[in-house]
């Protein structure tokens, strides 16, 4: 594969150029109409041959589950089977690893979806993206990347990214001294310190042809997008092209020119199609409405088209109306022929040194909508859904996170590190493993008490878990609750608490319960200190109630005794809480007690053992004389509920206790 640069434009990254492929020159910038499963929607291979599209993408997911690899194979590939004469790129598999995210688990070897709930599964590793790949016979090949929403927290897009390069190098490994092309794919999301990480990795790698931009277009603003696009195409190679999946409208193509990008692909010309809306010289234009009812102009009168030179508005207008097929057909190749005539006159631009002019002139008209007929009164606005509800209110932080707020105390229920990533930390990594501690049941549920339900942080922090782990031992959580408007609140603003898109806190906000394979998901309504004995013990506790400013009786040595009093056999208590009250009264009471993870502002958080055959001391760093010695020192030794005139007893117990022995 070669790439020529023709052409460039001032104050401007655009350029013109040419990709040398086996079946043919590619010119470039160029955008790729999507054939998902060897065919683009609606378009019969007339049509894309009228069209004039260079380059088609077809999708290794899909291929690889229907017809496969084998009778790929046989058929001698998918061009030789379609009947298609250009060249092919084909995606990975790695944007179904985001948009199937419920039926899918990724690990260190690859990923596994769930094709159908009670279906067959699909195993694509690097190596099973490559040889699809190769029996689809595509002129590009893209590495298996982990694509995830863009707007994940730091930690988890750094993962991500970091498997997409452990990926990237078995890809190469398994295409060996094939010639088919290979781009990698720079990943890192809104972090401009992940992508200048990822393309800088990448970029040392040997045997890439081209790169491309990955995890874009996934839920973040247009201008972050053009941001980010903006700063990866400066850090990749200019001998090579650049690639920006998944992306977008005619004017999202336009800004991504004149960033730098040379290729495009999006199902936008497509699927809007089926829902009645066109691109056209006057803007972008909505069939259903009722104003085209009657009308008698063409769609666009300066586009040749079958749609517009034959039809007028009001017959295209029936047809959406009445979702024939004939018009998603009529309209899905207007819209692409409008892709593909802006990338031509892009390029014309670009090599008579004119790019500047038509980039200020076509903003305006790409982003206007329907202004031969704009819309009258703007439909009434659905009120909004309020920012509080009983005792809580929603908190945004200026770190991009949402929590919830006790308005009566003003206490947040996470001040400073998103509530997501201290769920993870100090509740589910640093309790025992699940598979593990299940087996160790000897057949019976494993019982994690979720006391202190809130807004079902903690409770989905475990639920994720489990869902990635597929078969796993059986899991009952119990979360317990007085007060269900936090819960009901967050539910209500999805888009602040992403972590609640999953059918399990919804139907227990409804039913009480939610119950899949091996997991068993109930919810104690009412005050905590007067049901829990009713429970059967737990094996680990995710202790997560108000401080002890705004529920002081959760925290007090009578409770802590009455809940080691109940447990049976080993069990571990982690809870944010390192005050050294808190850790007296729970030793007061019986237990072992360690130092847990950091969690945001606080260095230490608590974890609390009692003891029971097998437990292994040793996995947690118990408290030692050294803190007893700073404890000594304390002017807050004991719980308010701790009256002087027992201050010597429970300090002997404490002093006596028999991990400091």
């Amino acid at each position: 594969m070669r790439f020529e640069i023709h052409a460039r434009a001032d104050g401007s990254r655009a350029r013109a150029a040419t990709l040398t492929t086996p079946h043919g020159e590619v010119e470039t910038p160029v955008f790729m109409p999507v054939g998902t499963r060897g065919t683009v929607r609606t378009q019969t291979l007339g049509q894309l041959e009228r069209l004039g599209a260079p380059m088609l993408l077809a999708n290794t997911y899909h291929l690889r589950v229907r017809p496969g690899p084998e009778v790929l194979d046989q058929v001698g590939g998918l061009h030789a089977w379609m009947g298609w004469r250009g060249a092919l790129l084909t995606d990975s598999g790695g944007f179904q690893l985001f948009s199937l995210a419920h039926a899918r688990t990724v690990t260190e070897d690859g990923a596994e979806f769930r094709i159908t709930p009670d279906g067959p599964r699909l195993r694509l590793t690097p190596e099973d993206s490559i040889e699809t790949q190769r029996a689809i016979g595509s002129d590009i090949m893209m590495v298996l990347d982990h694509c995830i929403d863009a707007r994940s927290p730091h930690a988890e897009a750094r993962a991500a990214m970091e498997l997409t390069h452990r990926w990237a190098r078995r890809c190469l490994a398994a295409r060996g001294d094939r010639d088919q092309a290979m781009f990698a794919i720079v990943q890192g999301a809104c972090f401009e310190d992940l992508r200048r990480i990822s393309a800088a990795e990448l970029t040392a790698l040997p045997g890439f042809a081209g790169y491309a931009i990955g995890g874009l277009a996934v839920g973040e603003p247009r201008a972050q997008r053009e941001d980010m696009t903006e700063l990866t195409c400066g850090l990749l190679p200019d001998d090579r092209p650049r690639y920006l999946m998944g992306v977008g409208t005619p004017l999202d193509l336009l800004e991504g020119v004149h960033r730098g990008v040379d290729m495009f692909d999006c199902i936008l010309p497509t699927a809007l199609a089926q829902q009645g809306l066109a691109f056209t010289s006057h803007g972008r234009i909505d069939l259903r409405r009722g104003v085209h009812k009657v009308a008698t102009r063409p769609l666009d009168d300066a586009c040749p088209c079958e749609a517009c030179v034959r039809y007028p508005r009001s017959y295209l207008h029936h047809l959406v109306k009445c979702k024939e097929p004939l018009g998603w057909q009529l309209l899905a190749f207007h819209n692409l022929r409008f892709y593909v005539e802006l990338m031509a006159e892009i390029r014309g631009a670009l090599r008579a040194g004119t790019f500047g002019a038509l980039l200020a002139t076509r903003r305006d008209t790409l982003g206007r909508v329907d202004p031969d007929n704009p819309p009258g009164r703007a439909p009434r606005v659905r009120p909004a859904r309020p920012l509080s509800r009983g005792a809580f209110a929603i908190h945004d932080a200026p770190a991009g996170f949402a929590s919830v707020r006790h308005v009566a105390s003003g206490e947040l229920m996470h001040s400073v590190n998103r509530p997501d990533d201290e769920a993870e930390r100090v509740y589910v990594a640093a309790s025992v493993g699940i598979a593990d501690a299940a087996a160790a049941r000897r057949g019976r549920p494993l019982v994690v008490w979720d006391v202190g339900l809130g807004a079902a942080h903690n409770a989905m922090a475990l639920i994720r878990r489990l869902d990635a782990a597929p078969g796993h031992d059986p899991v009952e959580l119990v979360s317990f609750e007085h007060d269900l408007d936090a819960l009901r609140l967050a539910l209500d603003h999805l888009k602040r608490f992403p972590h609640l898109r999953h059918e399990a806190p919804h139907r227990l906000g409804r039913d009480g319960e939610f119950a899949r394979d091996g997991l068993r998901w109930r919810r104690c309504d009412g005050d905590f200190l007067s049901g829990f004995e009713r429970q059967p013990p737990p094996d680990v506790i995710f202790y997560d109630p108000w401080s002890a400013k705004v529920d002081g009786a959760m925290w007090s040595l009578a409770t802590f005794r009455r809940l080691f009093a109940h447990l049976v056999g080993p069990t571990e208590l982690f809870t944010y809480s390192a005050s050294t009250a808190v850790r007296s009264a729970l030793l007061a009471a019986g237990f072992h007690v360690a130092r847990g993870v950091a969690s945001g502002p606080k260095e230490e958080t608590t974890i609390a053992l009692r003891p029971g055959d097998g437990v292994d001391f040793s996995r947690h760093p118990l408290l030692d004389h050294a803190w007893l010695a700073r404890r000594a020192r304390s002017t807050a030794r004991f719980g308010a509920d701790v009256a002087p005139d027992q201050h010597a007893a429970v300090e002997a117990a404490i002093v006596g206790h028999a991990q400091f022995a």
